[in-house]
């Protein structure tokens, strides 16, 4: 990805979304940069005929697919409103942060979009970590905030502002427990988790005790922390206790190294994860040595439906890529944004709010959303096995 050469620490890049680019906008300062013309940075202009709203998210860092891909496709769907003449006779634009996958720069991106640019909506973030981050910020400030995948329940917990489109890791993790037990037939089971990530340890908890409960026995817990290059301590040890499989709940960036290690180790073993798996980095870094692992997803490119392979079409159109459960949620997340606003009385932050939570059976293209008392969005999930570089779809499992 690009990156500015000017040493500037989260410095705005607001996207036009009708001309959306498909690599990553520069990288953030270390200093606030002079606000640009609103011509070149879509700053709301002094007439109010635009709606800005805003997306935090990891443009930049070891994520960095997360945030571009969710860029992407709240660009589309923002592309989309305008074309069909916006909101309450207004057009959109958003501006967007870079987190660099940091919950401290995701907060302080939270409140430059309260306090400064003054948006509607908050988009954001992929990682749990960060959007519990932001989260205090938008709850203080009232202003709504919809994250597309961030799938620790603690997220909402944040309060009523706090939305998200994605199932949550209780779900998830009882997916992948079930998968393991029914479909894999697996007794011995194994988890190396990351211990600084409230998105592995909210799925580790999960999975382990569902697993346990279906009658599986877990054999052992070895933990590492994000940025750790070397994991083959901890998958020695798990090789001893020899396991059927290894359940890594982590983020792609972590996997893919992760199974190549495994198997030079003889660890010849499946592995099983979660959404963060989902990135074609996964792939680039994994190589063969993630053959025949599996991973629950929110949505997949196989899924006949024509909402979901016509998006896909203007996609891949618009960026030249097959898009990824990240951009499929952040293109949810924005259109089930503006679907609330038009509903909105008025766009003052209590009245989004309260159109965003009474949204039903809104018709995403990751799964229709119903968003329940906590603010969760409840849908299925699809299990999707890794073979020779891409994923394939094995099953749905519902609510």
């Amino acid at each position: 990805m690009r990156r500015s050469a000017a040493p500037l620490l989260l410095a705005a890049l607001t996207v036009l979304v009708a001309a959306c680019e498909k690599k990553a906008p520069p990288a953030p300062s270390s200093e606030p940069a002079p606000a640009p013309a609103a011509a070149s940075t879509g700053a709301p202009p002094a007439n109010t005929d635009t709606i800005l709203l805003g997306q935090v998210g990891s443009l930049t860092g070891s994520e960095a697919t997360f945030g571009v891909s969710a860029r992407n496709g709240i660009a589309m769907a923002i592309a989309e409103a305008n074309a069909a003449g916006g909101v309450k006779g207004k057009q959109l634009e958003v501006r967007v942060y870079d987190s660099q996958g940091k919950p401290e720069e995701a907060a302080q991106a939270a409140t430059r979009l309260i306090t400064q640019d003054k948006v509607a909506v908050i988009l954001g973030e992929a990682a749990s970590t960060n959007s519990m981050a932001m989260a205090d910020k938008a709850q203080a400030a009232g202003v709504p905030m919809i994250t597309p995948s961030s799938t620790n329940p603690a997220v909402t917990r944040k309060g009523d502002y706090i939305f998200r489109v994605c199932f949550i890791d209780p779900f998830q993790g009882y997916v992948m427990a079930k998968f393991a037990r029914d479909h894999l037939k697996l007794n011995r089971v194994a988890v190396l988790q990351d211990n600084k990530s409230a998105y592995s340890v909210g799925l580790t908890d999960v999975f382990s005790r569902k697993f346990s409960e279906m009658g599986g026995n877990l054999v052992g817990n070895e933990s590492y922390s994000k940025g750790d290059t070397d994991f083959r301590a901890q998958l020695t040890a798990l090789k001893q206790l020899k396991p059927e499989a290894i359940f890594v709940p982590g983020y792609y960036t972590d996997v893919g190294i992760i199974a190549r290690q495994a198997r030079e180790l003889g660890l010849m073993v499946p592995l099983l994860g979660g959404d963060g798996w989902e990135s074609d980095k996964l792939f680039e870094l994994g190589g063969t040595a993630l053959d025949g692992s599996y991973y629950s997803n929110h949505y997949s490119v196989d899924n006949p439906d024509a909402k979901v392979q016509e998006f896909i079409k203007k996609y891949k159109a618009a960026h030249g890529a097959v898009p990824d459960s990240v951009a499929a949620l952040a293109y949810d997340a924005a259109w089930l944004a503006i679907d609330a606003m038009k509903r909105a009385p008025d766009l003052s932050g209590a009245a989004i709010r309260d159109a965003i939570a009474a949204t039903k059976d809104f018709p995403g293209v990751a799964g229709t959303i119903n968003l329940d008392k906590n603010r969760d969005a409840v849908k299925q999930a699809v299990i999707l096995k890794v073979e020779g570089g891409k994923t394939t779809f094995v099953t749905i499992v519902k609510p």
